[in-house]
């Protein structure tokens, strides 16, 4: 669901510890990398999923991997120099199709290391590779990683009350899906890591898809995610606009006016609903950026100045230190 110029990457872990190898050719034995699940995903059918990274830049200082294949959902750890005690929990999109990995993952870790915040990239299950429920597939892994890190708060040197999820396109449903299903039973608990909430504490949503029953919807995520032709009763139930209530955490939306893939019509619906519902929500709809564009917008364009603007709203939300607490 983005350009052919955009988006891919990596592989399994081990739980809590780092990679003892390189991971799928992509990832250095010095990547700390969390396994979600200690045992099979739920949903897993004991399918064949390989793995499959596709190159898309042409800048060698800019890689622009897309992944598919993933049959063990992980995090993978970036940490700043100076934690200053929040977290981020990065979805890269890809319209459930595959990962847009430096894009939407590296590329964002970078500058929240830089401002001291602790990320965590998500590399969660595609739904059409191969799993039954696939309609949920994503949320089990977006839920399992949020308590996950909430887990290890003090190992990641985190704040378990400062916990952001930041998601893109795709990854924006997901994201956005987290922020409103947290405390939807999606999978059975296995342990003690179960009990603790999946609730993000602010949900940054970038170009992302949200409705799949309206006709602004992006058809490639809908259909990647349920199927064609799912019935009208899943569409609505997966439509995040649809689902905001009193326990939604604060939500910052970013879009682009010309976007001719996600159309911003998704924020709107998005901002309108949270309105409604008195849940705290900025909107930043700028002329210019088209879809994809990530952090790597030159500074002529309004929208890339949004990843400062997402730190003012975290800040003031209390999620980075300097804002209430």
């Amino acid at each position: 669901m983005t350009p052919p110029s955009r988006r891919a990457i990596l592989g399994g872990g081990a739980m809590l510890a780092l990679a003892a190898t390189p991971l799928a050719g992509q990832v250095t034995a010095q990547d700390e990398v969390i396994e979600l699940w200690p045992g099979p995903p739920p949903g897993s059918r004991g399918t064949t999923i390989t793995r499959s990274i596709e190159q898309k830049g042409r800048d060698p200082a800019h890689p622009d991997r897309w992944v598919r294949g993933i049959a063990r959902p992980l995090l993978v750890v970036r940490r700043p120099t100076r934690p200053n005690g929040s977290a981020v929990l990065l979805m890269p999109g890809g319209g459930y199709g595959f990962l847009s990995y430096d894009n939407e993952g590296e590329e964002q870790a970078k500058w929240l290391n830089a401002r001291g915040i602790t990320a965590f990239i998500l590399m969660y299950r595609l739904p059409a590779e191969g799993w039954d429920g696939r309609g949920d597939v994503p949320l089990q892994d977006a839920q399992r990683a949020m308590r996950t890190i909430r887990a290890g708060a003090q190992r990641f040197a985190i704040r378990p009350d400062r916990i952001a999820v930041l998601g893109f396109s795709a990854g924006g449903h997901l994201a956005g899906s987290l922020a409103t299903r947290h405390a939807e039973r999606v999978y059975s608990p296995i342990d003690a890591t179960d009990r603790l909430s999946a609730r993000p504490d602010l949900a940054g949503l970038i170009y992302p898809v949200i409705s799949l029953d309206a006709p602004f919807t992006h058809g490639g995520s809908r259909d990647n995610l349920l199927g064609k032709d799912a019935p009208a009763a899943a569409l609505r139930a997966r439509s995040v606009e649809r689902r905001v209530d009193a326990a939604t955490p604060p939500v910052f939306l970013v879009h682009a006016a010309d976007d001719d893939l996600v159309p911003v019509a998704n924020s709107i619906a998005m901002f309108d609903a949270m309105r409604t519902a008195k849940r705290p929500v900025a909107m930043h709809v700028f002329e210019d950026g088209g879809h994809g564009f990530g952090t790597r917008l030159p500074a002529t364009q309004s929208a890339s100045a949004w990843p400062n603007l997402f730190v003012t709203f975290a800040t003031r939300q209390g999620i980075l230190p300097g804002g209430p607490t």
